[in-house]
């Protein structure tokens, strides 16, 4: 569905574009600054690329805690730390969102600290060290920086998939730290569609029919109501009338 849409929007089959950028300094690397100005300066800096590339969102900074020595992907995310973590995301994210029309997705929310078995493990952690270690990053970012996008994990916590769980995307995510953007999943996720519209997750990425399937049998069957998918269609219209495209 989305393939179609974008192939309309680019009058046709769609345009395939390859772009030359600049090879920053990976997430890793930048914490170890400690400079949130520095951070921010480079957030400016990608931001003005997405511009020259008519790039509305990009689907960084990853901001999950170092704790398996083997996951693949430690050097996109910053720290160990959760504070260092919070105030380098949220300062790159001001840096990118201070050009108009364009926006960060924070991610993967949450707990996606190790890429074997992703899409199946559970990530079983207590109350205080799921607020303390794994969700205090993301909630400072959410707070100082209101990045445009959030977007899920792939694994499960505490034995449900995280983009499917209420008490994490409305409970404390919106409810408690009042964010208001578009939340996505990451690519090809697991999740229920039904389940991830109760929890407030907007848009099920990269869109496969499966998924517009689902949403419309839970329509007919009343497992989804109207309410839930325009609450959800709301937020993306949102989203583009923030976008680059837009404003141009």
């Amino acid at each position: 569905m989305l393939r179609q849409l974008a192939a309309r929007l680019c009058g046709g089959e769609g345009q395939h574009v390859y772009r030359y950028a600049t090879a920053w300094p990976v997430e890793m690397l930048l914490a170890q600054s400690w400079d949130t100005a520095l951070l921010e300066e480079v957030g400016t800096a990608v931001a003005e690329e997405l511009v020259e590339f008519g790039i509305t969102l990009l689907l960084a900074p990853a901001m999950n805690i170092h704790r398996n020595p083997l996951c693949g992907r430690n050097y996109e995310y910053y720290s160990e730390d959760p504070l260092i973590t919070g105030k380098m995301a949220a300062a790159y994210v001001r840096g990118m969102q201070s050009k108009v029309g364009v926006g960060a997705t924070i991610k993967h929310f949450c707990c996606n600290n190790q890429e074997d078995n992703r899409v199946a493990v559970s990530e079983n952690v207590s109350e205080r060290a799921l607020r303390e270690i794994y969700l205090r990053g993301f909630e400072i970012a959410v707070k100082e920086s209101a990045p445009l996008a959030l977007m899920t994990s792939y694994n499960k916590l505490n034995g449900s998939y995280s983009g499917c769980r209420h008490d994490l995307i409305t409970d404390i995510l919106r409810c408690e730290w009042g964010y208001k953007g578009l939340v996505m999943t990451d690519w090809g996720t697991q999740y229920d569609p039904a389940a991830a519209l109760h929890a407030q997750v907007d848009m099920m990425m990269p869109g496969a029919d499966a998924d517009r399937d689902a949403v419309l049998t839970g329509l007919t069957d009343g497992s989804i109501t109207p309410a839930e998918v325009r609450r959800a269609a709301a937020r993306v219209l949102t989203l583009i009338e923030q976008s680059l495209t837009a404003k141009l």
